[in-house]
């Protein structure tokens, strides 16, 4: 063989091995092209389920706060209709043992009627019901009470229901029909009075004042 020929068939098996090398890793590529997109199929498959799997825990979540809060709502409702049924029971516990005076103030006045006796002992028990009474309203329950014949006239805690002129300085309250009544400092009921007014014979003491300046 010459060396003509020696170089061919080196060639030839350059060729040779140059093509089965580029077919290899054309396989090769085509292969790992494979595995990448699978892997990234498999990717998106599972972080789709694990948002899937979020939602559907969010879901649950939401469902379990609805009824926590329906559940919340519906037992204030409960309690604060309780409070306002039972708002005055302590009140009215008090004011129970001031009826039984009353009942047994007014047996013992029916007794004494029967047999003529003396009333006197009757009234004085009412008169002792009633002291008890405004006592109690007015030591536990911060209710005053309010309005004596004499007193100014204020229009913001007592309420004419006459007047008529006569020799005062002032507005003076001259008959109290119906007494006033206080919680604590906000009136829940004016007295009710008749009013004397100034008929201009008697000088306030401002304007005596200002006389002698």
């Amino acid at each position: 063989m010459n060396d003509k020929e020696t170089m061919d068939n080196t060639e030839q098996q350059a060729e040779a091995a140059a093509e089965e090398m580029q077919t290899n890793g054309a396989a090769a590529a085509d292969s790992q092209s494979e595995q990448t997109e699978q892997a990234a199929e498999e990717t998106a498959e599972d972080k789709l389920a694990a948002l899937e799997k979020e939602n559907a825990e969010l879901k649950d979540q939401y469902l379990r706060k609805c009824a926590d809060f329906d559940n919340y709502r519906k037992r204030m409702l409960r309690e604060k209709q309780e409070a306002f049924d039972y708002a005055n029971t302590n009140l009215l516990t008090d004011l129970i043992a001031v009826l039984d005076d009353f009942d047994r103030a007014l047996a013992a006045g029916s007794d004494a009627k029967k047999e003529k006796a003396d009333l006197k002992p009757v009234v004085d028990g009412i008169k002792m019901i009633n002291k008890q009474l405004r006592g109690l309203l007015e030591a536990k329950y911060n209710l005053s009470t309010y309005g004596e014949k004499g007193d100014l006239f204020d229009h913001d805690i007592h309420e004419a229901i006459a007047t008529s002129q006569a020799p005062v300085a002032e507005p003076v309250c001259a008959e109290v029909y119906l007494k006033g009544y206080k919680l604590k400092e906000r009136v829940i009921r004016p007295a009710k009075v008749m009013v004397h007014m100034p008929d201009g014979s008697v000088k306030s003491e401002s304007e005596e004042k200002a006389d002698e300046n």
